[in-house]
């Protein structure tokens, strides 16, 4: 009789009102709806009051009971509640103020959905709330109130804490919105910076929707340029970045400092967008798009070796981090194209002269080894660069300056300055100064060298202009702004030789395949990069067909070659 009544009695828990706002609770047979969240349901060690203590991961049951009662306290404004059933209630308290105070969300639904499995912790559930805003909005000619629907998903998870066994909602900021990082907040009012109409170098329209690689890139520009591009504001549901934030605050970086830009949730009332030209071109951006589409984790930038101008750059999440610009990735055998323009200035190698190329090279007190510890027997230096030798460049270690290479890479490519100003958050490079194995491994893309693709890209060009020309998105004379330039000028007879041996390797060394019919004015360099904790390297790959260049990468791709070559060989024969 009892077992009947209780089943009754969750038979009648339904969808209810709670301090006007409506929280939505599905409560299935076998679950304890009247629970209280954390009462300790398993066994465990002794607590203080001689009560057992609850250990172990939570059940079922205390997972939706938890998420429940948490959902049900923040839909119904009950701030203080739910923040109390989390881990954090102090940073979980102020979130959830500013989610109704500073984000102006109400009317706020919850729903909870299943978790993926019975023993997942993760709690999916859907948000649906009205934003609003009053006040006087004279940009946008009229007085008065704005009101919006918004709906979104996001997930939480459940927790036992150790010292009483109590289940809670584990607080991170995502919990109130996916997009939110630590630091982060959802602001609706004004927007700081007015919206931009972004062009293509043919005058078309650039969107997140024909382009998705270009929506942070959008986003990027509009933090930087939305008030010279001659706009007005709207009212917006937004992200502010805490690094933006800090960024602005301290004026300790850059105008092209590493930071996520802010991002528009939801838009009240249109402001009037401001026009900006860029250099993108649609054909290259069109491709680029479609190849990075095509796989997991690769990323691609396009430039122009004559200008510099990037015509295309894309990554296969282009909601996520940009990696093509802002990546810091190890770049592998790609790195060889900087190296070998050294050893060619130093006169330690040679495109035709005997180069020793064995399976091993030891240098610093690490042993060093070539793919499938392959050798070249009474080889040149044109073969070892074409197959890609390791030990052809470990073996000159011992006749190199700790700073040699650091100095090449900053003083004739450009990299590794923090100077370059695109018109986009950009990571310029990094080739810090090592000693040792450190300095060896450098040579061959490792060590402590990192590289993105846009990096890469401009290694490329900068070998077939022969000169250093700083890439850039957003025309300078928009801002007046300098671009970067570099110290010095490879010798002619330098990048005479560079582009021999990447042309080389494009029609009988590892690039064959990805740059197979692109005929005389071509050429390319594959790289592999191990990363600890992968199984496969991350795949490298840059080139240039005429005046233009690119560079990509695939990360746990494997051999540059047939991860990253394809990428690179699209976007080259889409052109600018």
């Amino acid at each position: 009789m009892g077992k009947r009544r209780r089943v009754a009695e969750r038979k009648k828990v339904r969808p209810g009102v709670l301090g006007g706002a409506v929280v939505a609770v599905v409560c299935g047979v076998g679950f304890a709806a009247y629970a209280l969240a954390g009462e300790p349901e398993t066994g465990g060690s002794g607590g203080a009051d001689g009560k057992a203590v609850a250990s172990g991961p939570p059940t079922a049951a205390e997972v939706r009971t938890t998420a429940r009662e948490f959902l049900a306290a923040w839909a119904a404004g009950d701030v203080d509640r739910a923040a109390a059933l989390t881990d954090d209630r102090d940073a979980a308290r102020t979130a959830l103020r500013s989610y109704r105070e500073d984000a102006r969300v109400t009317k706020v639904r919850l729903t909870p959905g299943e978790p993926a499995s019975r023993k997942s912790a993760k709690v999916p559930f859907k948000a649906a709330a009205t934003v609003s805003y009053e006040g006087n909005r004279k940009r946008q000619g009229a007085v008065g109130t704005v009101r919006k629907p918004y709906a979104y998903d996001s997930a939480l998870r459940v927790v036992r804490r150790a010292s009483d066994g109590r289940t809670l909602v584990a607080w991170r900021p995502s919990v109130v919105h996916p997009e939110l990082k630590p630091g982060d907040r959802l602001v609706t009012g004004e927007a700081g910076n007015p919206p931009i109409k972004a062009l293509d170098r043919a005058g078309g329209a650039l969107t997140a929707a024909k382009y998705p690689s270009l929506g942070t890139v959008i986003d990027g520009m509009r933090d930087k340029y939305g008030k010279k591009a001659g706009g007005t504001g709207g009212i917006e549901l937004r992200v502010v970045r805490k690094d933006a934030r800090d960024a602005a605050r301290t004026k300790t970086k850059s105008d092209d400092a590493k930071v996520t830009p802010d991002k528009t949730l939801l838009t009240l009332a249109p402001g009037t967008p401001g026009t900006l030209k860029t250099t993108i071109s649609p054909k290259a951006q069109a491709a680029a798009e479609r190849e990075t589409a095509k796989r997991k984790r690769a990323s691609v930038v396009v430039v122009k070796p004559s200008t510099g101008e990037i015509l295309a750059v894309a990554n296969s999440s282009p909601g996520g981090f940009n990696t093509a610009f802002q990546g810091s990735l190890a770049p592998g055998s790609t790195m060889k194209v900087v190296s070998s323009s050294m050893l060619l200035e130093k006169k330690l190698a040679g495109v035709d002269k005997k180069h020793p190329c064995p399976k091993y090279e030891t240098y610093g007190g690490w042993k060093f080894q070539n793919d499938d510890k392959f050798q070249i027997k009474n080889g040149t230096f044109r073969a070892s660069f074409a197959r890609s030798c390791n030990t052809a460049f470990i073996s000159q270690a011992k006749k190199l300056s700790d700073d040699d290479l650091t100095k090449q890479a900053r003083d004739v490519f450009g990299l590794g300055n923090d100077n370059w100003s695109i018109g986009v958050s950009s990571f310029d490079g990094a080739v810090p100064v090592q000693s040792d194995a450190q300095m060896a491994a450098s040579l061959i893309g490792q060590g402590g060298v990192r590289m993105n693709p846009l990096n890469m890209a401009s290694v490329a060009a900068t070998v077939k202009s022969g000169t250093f020309r700083q890439p850039y998105l957003v025309p300078p004379a928009l801002d007046r702004r300098k671009l970067a330039t570099a110290a010095r000028k490879m010798s002619p007879s330098t990048a005479s030789a560079l582009r021999d041996l990447m042309h080389y390797t494009a029609v009988a060394g590892t690039a064959v395949k990805p740059m197979s019919g692109l005929g005389a004015d071509s050429g390319a360099k594959t790289g592999s990069a191990e990363v600890d904790g992968q199984k496969k390297p991350n795949g490298w790959f840059t080139a240039y067909r005429g005046d233009v260049a690119a560079a990509a990468v695939v990360q746990a791709g494997g051999h540059g070659g047939d991860s990253a070559g394809p990428v690179v060989r699209a976007v080259l024969l889409a052109g600018g």
